[in-house]
């Protein structure tokens, strides 16, 4: 059976950047309908943290009460190299304070405040193809169910959003291809219960080693929920060049074990979860004639620390405004809009981060300055920053004008400049 449903915005993915976008464009009077492959509450592989820059996008689809009630840091607790550095969060022109929620609880949240927008969802729908019509998408056909009694579904629409996450099974129908000749993370998380879950700092360790004691391009992580358990994760960086030839699952293990006593840790990670992550905008096709990529599609993903909450909740913010520019100018062609708009937003940073990511993949050079690095907690807090993407345009100080100095001078040099 095959049915028929009109939207004027279909948005496929309901993660951080779809409901945003969902938010965001039904506030501006659009008539949107949200679609995700599973039933909500739905889990994710993430590491749960929100830096700042995340916190000021949620502040702003009016979530700070919600986020009262959840986990809140102050800053990173950076270790490694015989060394260990408390690093407050710089604030500036973004909060000076951090946060940690679980995702089947943040994304179910953000979903709420899209529906309460006016928002239509559709839960347990997978999509499988789109339908085009004269260079342009008419609608998104989708498998509802299981097995052989899966229904066929097409939802037409006037314009679309792609936020089905780092894999992007329709962005791949779309056009959609991943580089993998810049840096891309692979990492791996689960929970376990600690005596310290409400710690107020996030922690990082800097010198990652694997099974065997050698030295890798990664970090692990610990992020305190707030609620009896921690987030514990492990994550590197590789090329093509310069694959990650490595058991995450291990790893993970290997990782928790060594963290054990320092965090109280009590019995077993439970939800294991890998995942394989585009960074830096080293994706192309990311729009068309009337649909966007937004969020860890477009890969929207920080090479340095492998944050996207913040940028899918931005991505979204943003995308949601050139919809609502379309009311106004029907024939804009968001391929030659959007592109752009995101190289303007991230381009420097990302140029710049994703050249730094791919130096640190090089054999022996994290052995060489990370100790020198560590030595320095000046040198630290201005990493912290720069690995955050703590640097927003209203930032004046020299820190932030070197950082997107630079930037500017690592798009010159770029192959394939992000987004393209």
């Amino acid at each position: 059976m095959t049915t028929s449903t009109d939207t004027d915005v279909l948005i496929v993915g309901a993660g951080p950047a779809g409901s945003s976008t969902a938010a965001w464009a039904a506030r501006h009077g659009l008539d949107v309908t949200l679609v995700d492959a599973e039933t909500f509450p739905r889990d994710k592989p993430c590491g749960d943290g929100l830096t700042p820059r995340a916190i000021a996008e949620l502040d702003q689809l009016g979530l700070s009460e919600w986020l009262e009630g959840r986990a809140r840091n102050y800053g990173l607790r950076a270790a490694g190299f015989d060394q260990e550095l408390y690093l407050p969060w710089p604030g500036g022109s973004l909060p000076r304070n951090g946060g940690a929620a679980p995702r089947v609880e943040l994304d179910a949240r953000i979903r709420e405040v899209a529906l309460d927008a006016g928002v239509t969802a559709v839960e347990g729908h997978r999509a499988t193809d789109v339908v085009m019509d004269g260079g342009r998408v008419g609608g998104v056909v989708f498998s509802a169910g299981a097995g052989r009694t899966a229904e066929k579904r097409t939802i037409t629409c006037k314009r679309l959003i792609v936020a089905d996450g780092a894999r992007s099974q329709l962005g791949r129908r779309l056009g959609r291809e991943w580089h993998r000749s810049t840096a891309y993370g692979v990492a791996a998380r689960g929970y376990i219960a600690s005596e310290r879950s409400d710690d107020a700092w996030i922690s990082s360790h800097l010198e990652l080693r694997g099974t065997q004691d050698e030295l890798l391009s990664g970090y692990g992580w610990v992020f305190p929920l707030g609620d009896g358990e921690v987030n514990i994760g492990v994550g590197t960086l590789a090329t093509d060049k310069h694959p990650a030839d490595i058991n995450l699952r291990q790893l993970l293990s290997h990782y928790t074990d060594q963290q054990r006593n320092d965090w109280r840790l009590s019995g077993e990670v439970r939800a294991p979860w890998s995942a394989l992550l585009p960074m830096g905008g080293a994706v192309s096709g990311v729009a068309g004639a009337n649909w966007m990529l937004v969020g860890d599609a477009a890969g929207c993903v920080n090479p340095l620390n492998g944050e996207g909450i913040d940028y899918g909740l931005e991505t979204g913010h943003l995308a949601a405004q050139v919809l609502a520019d379309t009311i106004v100018n029907p024939s804009m062609d968001y391929t030659r809009q959007w592109a752009p708009i995101l190289r303007q937003q991230y381009g420097t940073a990302f140029s710049i981060a994703r050249r730094l990511a791919g130096y640190l993949t090089v054999p022996g050079l994290l052995p060489t300055l990370g100790p020198i690095g560590m030595r320095s907690r000046m040198l630290m807090t201005v990493a912290l920053r720069v690995m955050g993407n703590l640097v927003t345009p209203e930032d004046t100080d020299t820190v932030a004008r070197l950082w997107r100095a630079s930037g500017r001078v690592s798009l010159k040099f770029d192959d394939r400049p992000p987004f393209s």
